[in-house]
């Protein structure tokens, strides 16, 4: 039996008593790019803000799925409702994620205060999905009271992330190459909280010493000084002083610091959005006239950039049509 959809406008009151088909089959029309829930998830927004967006970042290798396992689970014991956006890679055949850190985190599947989405970049650079923050919002009015990001883990592009949460986690590793990965990936500025995972090892501390030394000269951003927490996810050790420091920042952006950074949110949510629109319109002009600019440049009779050039000049001249 086919179910009979539901439009999208009818799933917000839904989504707001906390009803998990409402929240999935939202979160599916945002990822899809839905021009039928563009509405709802404009009311979704307005309706949002009350979540801690924690986004949580760093090279491959540093046991972030791990970390933020471990991390819910204290969590959990305060009571908080909390839901993880898990950004994996694309497969590049379906362009679907890969759902590694689903499985990964499979033990916290069965708890009804953790909500988990696995969403692929589908090409996306800076470590973020496009649809991400509309997904956060989505869970944000369901009534999840912490919302954690982790991204891709892919080096330098992972620094959007820190204009898409309230608190930036960067997860360093002692034993991969770098003594001190976050400086190699250039995300080091990027961080509110720096975390060295695998402190059971026992180069741990030089990673951590020499994290604290390169950041003794770095300014305070708004009177934050970014705190180096270590912590390892086999003993437990250094969880409790990260949620601790977690409840510090958040408590930080009271004050003109949270001003600040919910100006740069809606910054990049702005900016975001705006090449979303702009790339799925230039699509369809790319769809209606490839074929032809493909055959020229095959037989060489056009370079590239003319050809580039001819298509963005229609997609303007049609652009303007539609909004003449």
């Amino acid at each position: 039996m086919t179910r009979a959809y539901i439009p999208s406008e009818a799933l917000v009151p839904r989504v707001e008593q906390g009803e998990a088909f409402a929240v999935a089959r939202l979160i599916s029309r945002a990822e899809a790019g839905a021009a039928e829930a563009r509405a709802a998830i404009g009311d979704i927004y307005r309706k949002a803000g009350r979540a801690h967006v924690i986004g949580i970042t760093g090279v491959p290798g540093s046991g972030k799925s791990t970390l933020v396992g471990k991390l819910v689970e204290r969590l959990r014991r305060t009571e908080a409702k909390v839901a993880i956006v898990a950004i994996d890679p694309s497969s590049p055949y379906s362009g679907g994620s890969i759902l590694g850190d689903r499985i990964r985190m499979s033990d916290l599947v069965l708890d009804p205060g953790v909500f988990i989405r696995s969403m692929a970049t589908r090409g996306a650079v800076g470590g973020m999905a496009h649809a991400a923050l509309d997904v956060v919002d989505i869970l944000d009015v369901a009534g999840f009271d912490v919302i954690i990001i982790e991204t891709v883990g892919v080096g330098q592009d992972e620094v959007e992330i820190a204009n898409a949460s309230h608190t930036t986690v960067v997860v360093s590793a002692p034993g991969l190459g770098d003594e001190v990965q976050a400086i190699k990936a250039g995300i080091l500025e990027i961080a509110d909280i720096h975390v060295v995972s695998k402190c059971d090892r026992s180069d741990s501390d030089r990673t951590i010493a020499d994290l604290k030394m390169m950041l003794k000269d770095q300014f305070p951003r708004h009177g934050w000084r970014p705190p180096v927490v270590g912590l390892s996810s086999v003993s437990g050790e250094g969880f409790d002083a990260l949620v601790e420091a977690l409840g510090r920042h958040r408590a930080a952006l009271d004050g003109e610091a949270g001003e600040a950074r919910r100006e740069s949110i809606a910054a990049f949510r702005l900016a975001k959005t705006a090449e979303t629109l702009a790339l799925e319109q230039f699509r369809k002009v790319l769809a209606g006239s490839q074929a032809g600019c493909v055959d020229r440049l095959v037989a060489r009779q056009d370079d590239p950039y003319a050809a580039a050039s001819a298509m963005v000049m229609k997609f303007k001249g049609e652009d303007n049509v539609r909004n003449g």
